[in-house]
């Protein structure tokens, strides 16, 4: 069950969706990256990336299929970070608009971003890629790396039956939301084993790549041109 990724949807790639039912499932994904690593991951990606980057620059971070862009949202440093986020969904976008003044929010495909080479110094990725095939996350990533001066930090999901169970179990239990209870389990099935990030990876032309594990569950990639 767990041996290979699943392709299956989630509710939440269906962009249509713009109503409370986002608003909603937002609130409760910020609990988790608060609770569940994801917040600790983004910061360390980001204190990995920083030290080749000059300690008094201003910091530019694209958050990619940013959702509430809350991972650096209490970083200490925050006066260092200048943050833009950028979504598909419209509710989103309006989301990230209401909640987080201090963030630009630029609204489009992924595939199709308007931005030209270099303008930003981070690309920052969370929950993001397990949402595409292999091919389809190695086309992506020579783009990022393309409009980043220094690289990418990818936050994504290790998949197990243990992840599995703790999702399962915790929004069963806590969640108000029909789209976290359906979209956390399967993006754990979603999710990548260390050899199918190495492998994806090794098509991005950088001049260093590093994967950790993270608790709880977590990927951390910090990938450097």
């Amino acid at each position: 069950m767990f041996e290979r990724r699943s392709y299956q949807k989630e509710i939440m790639d269906d962009f249509s969706i713009t109503d409370d039912r986002i608003n909603t499932a937002l609130i409760e994904l910020e609990i988790i990256n608060k609770y569940l690593g994801g917040r600790s991951t983004s910061k360390k990606g980001l204190e990995i990336i920083s030290r080749v980057i000059k300690h008094n620059k201003k910091i530019s971070i694209l958050d990619v299929g940013s959702g509430g862009s809350d991972n650096f949202k209490y970083n200490s440093d925050n006066t260092r970070i200048s943050l833009t986020s950028f979504d598909i969904n419209r509710g989103v976008c309006r989301y990230v608009k209401e909640n987080s003044s201090e963030v630009s929010i630029v609204c489009g495909n992924t595939f199709s971003l308007p931005f030209k080479e270099s303008s930003f110094d981070i690309i920052h990725l969370s929950l993001f890629l397990h949402h595409f095939s292999e091919g389809e996350i190695k086309k992506l990533m020579l783009y990022f790396m393309k409009i980043s001066r220094y690289g990418v930090i990818i936050n994504d999901l290790h998949r197990s039956v243990f992840a599995y169970a703790g999702i399962k179990l915790l929004t069963f239990l806590f969640s108000k939301s029909e789209m976290v209870k359906n979209d956390g389990p399967l993006s754990v099935k979603r999710g990548f084993l260390k050899k199918e990030l190495q492998k994806i990876f090794s098509h991005t032309k950088s001049s260093s790549v590093m994967i950790q594990y993270r608790w709880a569950f977590r990927w951390l990639a910090v990938i450097v041109k």
